[in-house]
């Protein structure tokens, strides 16, 4: 015998085969467990303790995910690979995160019993797909076109999809406001194509205070901020000329270190003089046009402030970049970066109201009554920070559903509906697919049925007796519109009850979960304890925090 080779090194585990495939099943199972209960109306909510010892509570599938922290590598690999699906299930269309682990760790869970019958993981994935493809077409049977300009029909979708939320309690409000909200941003970009932009053009304010039925969609911006000289400035007007800037109103200061030497003191009086009049110049450039309100996005001098307040406009000073993006969306203004390059062309005049009010013990600047705004901030007002953080969220969700009727504007039942017809297709299907991969897709079918079953669970409802009867019903792929009302956990027709899921939301979950279940089946080997390389002596390095335009929003604004 030779003597044993040493591949791996001791410190590392390496495990391989079935153990690898139950242990993910099991990882993905215990995933889908703690995110099961929040599904449907009656959902429960989770209370997570973040890193920095921050408590929150939610039950938006996407933000536990998140905020989990898993000990086993392949929950690890599940949570990251379902939360990199989650991310573009909740970039893509912005809901349906929870159905998406629930469907992924029910599709694992039925994938089991063929991995102990010593299946192989391709032939599974092959069925899966099969089946997802299927799905898909089934999908495309049962749904109906909408019209988006409807508003009743539009109110229906947005409320079941919060429905499902903490805010459904507040009915139609956060639908509301995230149906204006969308309606105002939509760009019409030809050929019945509309291009909504959620992340750049609608802001949420949450201000605490006050309560929730204060919260409104504004015609317009609103920003933490206030004039640069109170008592002497106009906090309101009436039809404002806006100027927009991105360069700063004060003396620019030399590059490096710059040394003047005067020799006669009356230079002295020279250099300040020089000074005065380039800002003079400056403002007088921007005065041409007779703005009320001119803001910037860098500074501004006493001086300056002094020329601006005398001609009597307002001046808004340090605002950020995409506030900034969004005050040009709502007015029609541009963005100037040099003064000197003004034109009439580029102020905005579409503003109805320019306003700084106090909320709470802040001042908040408002542009209001906008004629055509392309932007809008939605506020919301709310007891407690918890309860606006749970409100910002679900408002995400209802914002990207009216997104994605407004792209595409079709409807499948919702109440686990949808998944049993796809099933009860399905199950017929599979008798006619040949060789092995006919169980796993039949296994596939059942697994869909992991939905309308969460549901009935949350319900408090028999589950077995619910779930025969709609299968019953369901049976020949015909009433593809009889499922569960989450509320009561009685079965209706989906069509009364107005409960409805966006096409491509559903697609998408699909698609979604299908593909997680796949790659986590696909992997056989886990080597762990791989510590990184590091030169000796070094210690470890933080890593440094790259931050993105899009992280600016949520930033704190630091005081001037």
């Amino acid at each position: 015998m030779h003597s044993p080779v040493l591949v791996l090194k001791d410190s590392l585990k390496r495990e391989s085969g079935s153990k690898v495939h139950h242990a993910n099943i099991q990882a993905s199972k215990a995933v889908a467990d703690i995110i099961r209960t929040t599904l449907g109306p009656r959902s429960m909510l989770k209370m997570l303790l973040d890193a920095s010892g921050g408590i929150v509570v939610t039950n938006d599938g996407n933000a536990i995910l998140r905020e989990l922290d898993l000990a086993h590598p392949a929950a690890k690999a599940r949570s990251h690979l379902s939360s990199s699906g989650i991310r573009t299930q909740d970039e893509e269309v912005g809901d349906g995160t929870t159905s998406v682990i629930v469907l992924a760790g029910e599709m694992l869970h039925v994938a089991e019993a063929f991995i102990v019958k010593n299946y192989h993981p391709t032939v599974i994935c092959r069925a899966y797909n099969k089946a997802l493809e299927d799905a898909i077409s089934v999908l495309d049977k049962i749904a109906m076109s909408i019209d988006v300009n409807d508003r009743a029909t539009l109110l229906g979708l947005v409320k079941s999809c919060i429905g499902t939320k903490f805010t459904g309690q507040f009915g139609d409000l956060i639908a509301d406001l995230a149906i204006d909200a969308t309606s105002i941003v939509g760009v019409d970009l030809g050929q019945g194509l509309r291009e909504v932009d959620i992340k750049k053009y609608i802001k949420v304010e949450k201000v605490p205070g006050g309560q929730l039925e204060d919260s409104g969609v504004l015609k317009g911006v609103m920003f933490n901020k206030d004039v640069v000289a109170p008592g002497k400035m106009r906090r309101k007007i009436v039809n404002p000329r806006i100027i927009l800037l991105d360069s700063p109103l004060e003396y620019k200061k030399g590059e490096n270190q710059t040394n003047a030497e005067l020799v006669r003191e009356e230079d002295w009086a020279v250099l300040l003089k020089m000074e005065e009049e380039y800002i003079e110049n400056l403002c007088m450039q921007i005065l041409k046009f007779k703005p009320d309100l001119v803001i910037t996005e860098k500074g501004l001098s006493d001086l300056a402030c002094h020329y601006l307040s005398k001609a009597g406009v307002s001046a808004i000073r340090r605002l950020r970049k995409t506030d900034n993006n969004r005050i040009a969306k709502a007015c029609g203004a541009t963005i100037v970066n040099r003064p000197d390059e003004l034109q009439e062309s580029d102020v905005g005049t579409g503003a109805g109201l320019f306003e700084v009010k106090k909320i709470g013990d802040e001042f908040f600047a408002f542009i209001v009554d906008c004629k055509d705004p392309k932007a809008c901030t939605v506020l919301l007002r709310g007891a407690s920070k918890d309860l606006l953080n749970e409100v910002e969220r679900n408002l995400q969700d209802a914002m990207s559903v009216a997104r994605n009727i407004i792209k595409n504007p079709k409807l499948v039942p919702g109440g686990g509906a949808t998944e049993l017809t796809v099933s009860a297709m399905l199950k017929q299907k599979s008798s006619s697919i040949e060789g092995i991969e006919k169980w796993p897709y039949e296994a596939a079918a059942i697994a869909f049925e992991a939905i309308p079953r969460t549901l009935a669970q949350n319900c408090g409802v028999n589950v077995i007796r619910t779930m025969t009867a709609l299968q019953g019903k369901h049976a020949n792929g015909e009433n593809a519109w009889v499922g569960i009302d989450g509320n009561t956990g009685a079965i209706a027709d989906m069509k009364e009850r107005k409960i409805w899921d966006a096409y491509n939301v559903k697609a998408q979950t699909f698609k979604t979960a299908i593909e997680a279940a796949c790659m986590l089946l696909r992997i056989d080997d886990i080597v762990s304890g791989i510590k990184k390389k590091q030169p000796p002596g070094a210690g470890q390095a933080p890593k440094p925090q790259v931050e993105t335009e899009a992280d600016a929003d949520g930033e704190q604004i630091l005081p001037d």
